[in-house]
């Protein structure tokens, strides 16, 4: 399920790439076009020394519409990971220990793509993938381990508020994790998610797909229910497996 080296492999969120070099970012790179890393692991120093969940710090990448980034290791301090400033492509990217978020989504075009294919992420306090843009997020064969909200439409952006399609396919989620999916039913977000694995969850504490009301005032979105209704969340129990 899992991209390492360029080949599919069993899913497993301990299997985790070694870096075959790392280099200190100490401001944030501009990616455009295809950029493979040969999975060298990349970290931030500097001004991009952080870790930390502060908001509004700067990326240790900053790809361009229709950027391809492929091979890379996401080391720590992680500053705000990756931005895609619109349509974009993560193929097989690595996050170590996020920061304050591992990747968000940028751009006001509803025909924006955003694909996550393979990689995995770990130790994200809070949001793994943060939605703020417009359009559709694909994410598939990616492993994620030991946090807050794996994907989150954006619930209180001030700048301007969209309407966000999410789909999850060939996700491997180990707890210790609050949400897979974050949406907002009153802008018509949705979430797709088929062939979710669950490990180390006995109690069933992840929430597949949590709805709220979002706003764009900053204040706190209240929820809004968490079942599948086959409009916002829709997924059936056979979509999900608990290991």
């Amino acid at each position: 399920m899992i991209m390492t080296s360029g080949a599919l492999t069993p899913a497993s969120a301990a299997t985790w790439p070694t870096p075959t070099s790392s280099k200190a970012v100490t401001a944030t790179i501009p990616i455009s076009g295809t950029k493979d890393y040969g999975m060298q692991r990349l970290y931030g120093s500097g001004d991009l020394g952080t870790g930390g969940q502060s908001e509004n710090q700067d990326p240790i990448l900053q790809l361009a519409p229709g950027a391809v980034l492929k091979n890379v290791i996401i080391g720590s301090p992680a500053a705000d990971g990756i931005h895609c400033q619109g349509s974009c492509t993560l193929q097989n990217v690595w996050w170590e220990d996020v920061g304050e978020d591992a990747a968000t989504f940028l751009g006001s075009s509803s025909s924006n793509v955003y694909t996550v294919s393979g990689g995995g992420a770990k130790e994200a306090s809070d949001k793994v993938f943060q939605f703020n843009g417009a359009g559709t997020l694909n994410v598939s064969n990616f492993a994620v381990k030991n946090f807050g909200t794996f994907v989150r439409s954006c619930g209180n952006c001030k700048s301007a508020q969209y309407k966000r399609t999410i789909n999850l396919n060939t996700i491997e989620a180990t707890y210790k994790g609050g949400r897979l999916v974050g949406i907002n039913t009153n802008y018509g977000d949705s979430a797709t998610l088929k062939k979710i694995t669950i490990v180390g969850d006995s109690g069933k504490k992840i929430v597949p797909c949590q709805k709220y009301i979002g706003n764009n005032t900053g204040a706190e979105p209240p929820k809004n229910g968490s079942d599948a209704d086959g409009t916002y969340c829709k997924y059936s129990s056979s979509d999900i497996t608990y290991k």
